[in-house]
């Protein structure tokens, strides 16, 4: 099928504009988007470059969004850069899990609806997160040992895994990480406090652009971009596989924690 110049030009004019801004919403560059959206050899177009680049091309609604894949460290993040980012200077792989258990927290809070958008409140205070964070670490640490317990989970024990080690959740190696931060009522910003650690989380979040971090009054609330990934993308049954496999993966290099 060949294309013509012009449509090769504007596919590149779109692609270019989504790779310096991520996304592409109708109201902030209508020609562009009308030309994508109304006209489907562009929109071949931009989705190929996307593939090339590691991409996905998805349109949410009147928003254009460019998705790194989860092995695009160039356009997206690798471990080691979260682990920095988010991290304490000498943070371990414990301590970069359970950063990742803080946004997963902090998103199963946000969206647990089962009706038109799984969006279930609209705000969230920073105390209520991290009196969710110790909640959920505890509750998952204790329903650890009582499976550990059960005659089932002797038999795992025996030859040497742990239930927790065949599911793969490191709860015990995240709270270690967890309550060897310090707590400062104060609000520091160093990492190495519990109040410091999630600060940069949600500050990470909101450059990211998926949330609204309103530190005068200490309130969280999430973006359309972030809506629109969840209900699209994430939480859409044809993604579910895919994200199984990327966490399943995430959870068997928890594992390896234990001894960094």
């Amino acid at each position: 099928m060949a294309y013509e110049v012009e449509e090769i030009r504007a596919s590149q004019e779109i692609f270019y504009y989504l790779l310096e801004h991520h996304e592409l919403g109708d109201d902030s560059q209508e020609r562009l988007f009308r030309g994508y959206a109304e006209n489907e050899r562009i929109q071949n177009l931009v989705k190929s470059q996307g593939e090339a680049a590691q991409c996905d091309i998805e349109r949410y609604g009147d928003v254009i969004y460019l998705i790194p894949r989860e092995d695009n460290t160039f356009l997206g993040f690798s471990k080691a850069q979260l682990k920095q980012l988010l991290c304490k200077s000498n943070g371990t792989d414990k301590d970069y899990y359970l950063s990742q258990f803080v946004i997963l927290t902090f998103l199963v809070e946000f969206y647990d609806g089962q009706g038109a958008t799984s969006k279930t409140r609209d705000y969230m205070r920073v105390g209520e997160l991290q009196n969710c964070i110790s909640t959920r670490l505890k509750e998952g640490a204790e329903r650890v040992g009582e499976e550990e317990n059960s005659t089932e989970g002797g038999r795992f024990a025996g030859a040497g895994l742990s239930r927790e080690e065949r599911q793969g959740i490191a709860f015990s190696n995240m709270i270690e990480a967890y309550e060897a931060l310090r707590s400062d009522e104060k609000g520091s910003r160093a990492k190495t406090t519990k109040e410091g650690f999630l600060y940069n989380i949600l500050n990470f979040l909101q450059k990211q652009g998926l949330i609204e971090y309103v530190e005068e009054d200490e309130m969280i609330k999430t973006t359309k971009k972030l809506d629109q990934f969840m209900d699209w993308n994430l939480l859409n049954q044809n993604h579910f596989q895919r994200v199984r496999r990327v966490l399943e993966e995430n959870a068997s290099e928890a594992l390896k924690a234990g001894s960094a």
